[in-house]
């Protein structure tokens, strides 16, 4: 839920917007304006006060809601505690990946074992923890920034590990747009950096690309799973040979 600063800061936005004065708004309110500035500057008035400067701006306060909420600062990162509460239940996790590729209910249940009310349960839980908004009718409102990254030695990464990562590699790669590419080499450590650079840049391509085609229909789209990855390692088993 917003503050009670950001609901007034929206107004005061709302109020430049429609080129309304603080002496206008106090006519409209039937007060000093002296009064007007001083609660607005306070932050301090009851709803039905917001209502009625809502009633004086011609805006519904579902709609200034709205606007408050859209406001808000999008998440790049999970705290720990949120992913821990996302991996502690593995069909939330499912709703959660599946959110994160913004997923309808009706996909979400059309693909998995879940019933809609579970599946709603699972929205509302992800509402609680801060991923999305879950809105009328089941729809909802992303709350992660394009830039979001799992914590990199979090709860969620720190389950991949454990779980998926001997799956996804014991695939064959050899489906149509697949591939693996290990590649060993030393260079520069200068350079490393301008390669992270680059596959962060692939990354991105490729999350952006994956929200444009959100309006192709199912059937001319195909789930893929893209994993970048450099790091200085050496496999275990040629480290204990060193001298």
């Amino acid at each position: 839920m917003s503050s009670s600063a950001d609901l007034v800061i929206a107004l005061k936005k709302e109020l430049k917007a429609a080129q309304m004065t603080y002496a206008d708004l106090a006519r409209a309110l039937g007060m000093a304006e002296s009064s007007v500035k001083r609660m607005l500057a306070k932050g301090d008035m009851p709803l039905s006060r917001v209502d009625a400067i809502c009633r004086a701006l011609k805006l519904d306060f579902a709609e200034l809601a709205r606007r408050v909420a859209d406001a808000q600062p999008l998440l790049a990162q999970l705290s720990e505690h949120q992913e821990k509460a996302v991996v502690a239940d593995k069909k939330l996790l499912l709703v959660a990946i599946c959110v994160l590729s913004q997923w309808t209910l009706e996909q979400i249940t059309g693909s998995y074992r879940l019933s809609e009310a579970e599946c709603i349960k699972y929205l509302a839980q992800l509402d609680r923890i801060g991923i999305i908004e879950l809105k009328a009718l089941n729809r909802y409102r992303l709350k992660l920034a394009k830039t979001f990254r799992w914590r990199a030695h979090g709860a969620v990464m720190d389950y991949f590990r454990d779980n998926a990562l001997l799956d996804y590699f014991s695939g064959g790669f050899d489906g149509g747009g697949e591939g693996l590419l290990l590649v060993h080499g030393a260079i520069s450590r200068s350079l490393a950096p301008s390669f992270m650079e680059r596959m962060q840049r692939v990354a991105q391509d490729f999350a952006q690309q994956h929200q444009t085609d959100q309006k192709l229909a199912d059937k001319d789209r195909e789930g893929y799973t893209l994993l970048l990855a450099m790091r200085s390692w050496e496999f275990e088993a040629f480290a204990n040979l060193r001298r």
